[in-house]
């Protein structure tokens, strides 16, 4: 209610707007998640590829860089997600469009111009926080080729010891697991690791920039768990490993 009408405002003085990132960094800590940041961020013409978890994640990134997202073109009509998500200048794309290319690239540099980042979870669904699938290339086509001057640059996501009773996979609905997440006592840690940026020209293709950026997440992540991921079975229904009562941490304030 307070950040919206100023959000507005500041847009009709100015191109690009604070207002999404504040709130949104507000809302991952009323959420329960103590974010902290680990490395450095490029701060414009960045191109953000993260592991996934939870819708956590893009309170946590947002709240941290100003970041607005590439995301599925179903999401456009969700009811008030998809509202909200516009308001943060996200890049909606589809797969079956595939004359609709040079559009979607566009929206892309509006993006960049106005956020000065954007992320993609090519992972294309939530894990378990353990674990990480195959990357999905198809979001990334807007890479191909890249804006002039922009940079990609992984991310890995690490929410220790909660990481799989926050992880939003099997069945649960959206609904249930925000509910779930919102009513946990206390706090959680979210660790975001900024790592190690590479320009895209150097890896020609979408297939060959993914697989540079999951070559450095991979390990990263390992290193932040303490062991080697867990293999997530794509052929198997996915059961959620931690009892729903989750012990909590105590808040940090």
């Amino acid at each position: 209610m307070v950040c919206v009408p100023l959000h507005y405002v500041w847009r009709t003085l100015h191109y690009g707007s604070p207002i999404p990132m504040l709130f949104l960094r507000t809302a991952a800590r009323i959420a329960g998640a103590r974010v902290r940041t680990h490395g450095t961020h490029l701060r414009r013409d960045v191109f953000f590829i993260s592991n996934h978890v939870s819708w956590v994640d893009i309170l946590a990134l947002a709240g941290a860089s100003g970041t607005a997202f590439v995301a599925k073109a179903e999401l456009e009509r969700a009811p008030v997600v998809g509202w909200l998500s516009k308001l943060n200048r996200t890049v909606f794309v589809s797969r079956e469009d595939r004359m609709g290319v040079a559009d979607q690239i566009n929206r892309l540099k509006e993006a960049l111009a106005d956020n000065w980042s954007v992320t993609v979870f090519p992972e294309g669904t939530t894990t378990d926080g353990q674990s990480l699938l195959p990357f999905k290339t198809a979001m990334l086509r807007v890479l191909e080729p890249p804006p002039p001057g922009v940079l990609v640059q992984p991310v890995v996501l690490d929410y220790g010891p909660v990481a799989e009773w926050i992880g939003w996979i099997g069945d649960e609905s959206g609904i249930a697991n925000a509910l779930r997440v919102l009513s946990r006592k206390g706090s959680f840690r979210l660790d975001v690791h900024y790592l190690e940026p590479f320009h895209p020209r150097d890896h020609p293709g979408r297939k060959a920039i993914a697989a540079q950026a999951r070559a450095q997440i991979v390990p990263a992540l390992e290193a932040a768990l303490g062991k080697p991921l867990r293999p997530f079975a794509l052929d198997v229904p996915q059961v959620r490993f931690a009892a729903p009562a989750a012990p909590a941490e105590p808040s940090e304030g």
